[in-house]
């Protein structure tokens, strides 16, 4: 099927029926196109299905709506007026005014963040918009199941005629990428030019996916932004999570017939129970976890020997990952975003005592010289950060490396408001450059004292880099016609300073900053120190 016949270019043939788009700000956009079959009733804990096909042309208009949530949870989930349902496998496609199906443009597809248990594709509605008028991206994101739904792995409580499966939120990715290998043409990307990329929960995925044998084929290359990419684990310890769970869940329902934790009483339970309370009890086990088990995220992909057959750090470590283009990077200061509320990293005195515990005499004090004052407040927000993401980062760039390109970078730059509150380049500080996200109330919050040209132009540079990797494998833009350096040392939005791969031992890495520059095996000293703090990494 091709597309159909239509004058304003916003009707398109999918495999399952046609969908109708909108026109908006130089773009066209089809929104909340299922990519699978709900998940609801009996398919809950099941791999997704196909959807079922349609007549006519489907209004693509507004966005599908979002995994099962809490608004107010450990994490800001999405807001009270959106509808939540476990019917949320849809996608949405923005391509540039006239790609036709003969357009063979490159093709990326984001990942959302929100630590597995919060977030959604429709989270900034105009997200992707620039990427598609400004660089010719037909650009992707699409929805995955949350919380316990999609990031538990439950299978202890399967019974016949209702299995559970692992993984859950890893293969809705995984449909959405074969969806978009089926049908991507026909909004004028090319199939062969799928650039995977994501941020923090997203970032994880990423670097997930890059080492699961099913996703092979179905990306060309990727970018993964604050990937937590040692947040998977063996199937032991996500069972136990699984048995906590159950238990809190049972509490929730106050199940009077759940005399046991007999599998048969949870399976019935987890089964029937409501996807809000479901996803309260999620909260309530995520909460525990930064104290119970210090330096581990209880929602996260799990090694189930089917799906996911091994540590990805190890399958990088060994090759086994797929051998595509990679950009991988972090930012300044990771850790200095999780306090209060979403305090789950190892930031505490008790809990950066059990991390040390695990460790040599001589390891632990070479890493507190990195960190003068550890446990105080900064200091511990670093430590946390770094372990959490900048040093698995660095890990996989250097192990990946050795068998495919890979870039590596550091985000450094941040508004006068981020720096005096103290939270520098934070986690997810990017995105708002990256997405030019400065209408959003935090955006136009960050930018308040001023800084906002500077941030602006940061993030030109940046997604022009995406831009030309998804585009030709390389993250090096087209040359300013001003030259070498442009107008502000960094060639404007065309990123023209170079960016060379990663590699041993210089580990050349580009910083974005107010003026970019690279650096070789940056904090270096305090990579040595880790890599002996934690060798297992």
């Amino acid at each position: 099927m091709g597309a159909r016949t239509a004058d304003d270019g916003l009707v398109v043939e999918t495999e399952l029926g046609a969908v109708g788009g909108v026109r908006r700000r130089g773009v066209r956009s089809w929104r909340g196109i299922p990519f699978a079959a709900s998940t609801a009733g009996a398919a809950r804990f099941r791999a997704p299905r196909p959807a079922s096909g349609w007549d006519g042309v489907r209004a693509a208009h507004r966005f599908g709506p979002v995994a099962p949530q809490l608004r107010r949870g450990q994490f800001i989930g999405a807001a009270p007026h959106l509808p939540r349902s476990e019917d949320c496998l849809s996608l949405n496609v923005i391509s540039p005014e006239g790609a036709g199906p003969t357009a063979g443009l490159p093709v990326m597809v984001f990942l959302h963040g929100g630590a597995y248990s919060v977030g959604s594709s429709g989270e900034y509605p105009r997200q992707g918009e620039l990427f598609a008028a400004r660089h010719g991206i037909v650009y992707v994101s699409c929805n995955y199941r949350l919380g316990a739904l999609g990031w538990l792995d439950l299978r202890a409580y399967s019974m016949p005629g209702h299995p559970i499966e692992a993984n859950l939120g890893l293969r809705d990715q995984l449909a959405a990428l074969e969806w978009v290998q089926r049908n991507i043409r026909r909004f004028g990307g090319d199939p062969s030019r799928v650039t995977l990329f994501g941020e923090s929960a997203g970032g994880n995925s990423v670097t997930t996916l890059m080492t699961v044998p099913a996703a092979a084929g179905l990306f060309a290359r990727a970018i993964a932004q604050s990937s937590p990419a040692n947040a998977v684990y063996p199937a032991e310890v996500a069972q136990r999570w699984a048995g906590e769970y159950v238990r809190l869940l049972s509490r929730l329902v106050d199940d009077d017939d759940l005399e046991s934790e007999a599998p048969e009483d949870a399976a019935r339970m987890l089964r029937f129970a409501d996807p809000a309370v479901l996803a309260r009890a999620t909260t309530e086990l995520a909460v525990r976890t930064p104290d119970e088990n210090p330096g581990t995220i209880s929602l996260a992909p799990v090694i189930d020997g089917e799906l996911l057959p091994w540590r990805p750090l190890d399958a990088f470590k060994e090759g086994r990952a797929h051998r595509v283009p990679l950009v991988i990077g972090t930012n300044d200061r990771e850790g200095s975003l999780f306090e209060g509320r979403i305090d789950i990293l190892p930031t505490t005195k008790p809990r950066i005592r059990a991390i040390f515990a695990n460790t040599g005499k001589k390891a632990r004090k070479r890493i507190k010289r990195q960190y003068p004052g550890l446990p105080e407040r900064r200091p511990a927000a670093d430590f946390a950060g770094d372990f959490t993401f900048w040093f698995p980062s660095v890990k996989l760039a250097e192990r990946h490396a050795r068998f495919a390109p890979t870039w590596s970078y550091r985000f450094d730059a941040a508004p006068r408001m981020a720096r005096l509150l103290g939270l520098d380049a934070t986690h997810g500080l990017e995105l708002f450059a990256l997405f030019e996200k400065f209408d959003t109330p935090v955006g136009v919050g960050l930018t308040v004292l001023g800084g906002r040209g500077m941030f602006a132009a940061v993030g030109r540079r940046m997604q022009a880099r995406w831009a030309a990797f998804a585009a030709v494998g390389t993250p090096e833009p087209a040359r300013s016609p001003l030259g070498r350096g442009g107008s502000d040392g960094n060639g404007g939005a065309d990123g023209c300073l170079d960016w060379p791969p990663y590699a041993e031992p210089e580990r050349l890495t580009l910083i974005f900053d107010r003026r970019d520059r690279i650096e070789a095996d940056p904090r270096g000293e305090r990579r040595i120190a880790w890599q002996r703090f934690v060798p297992h990494v």
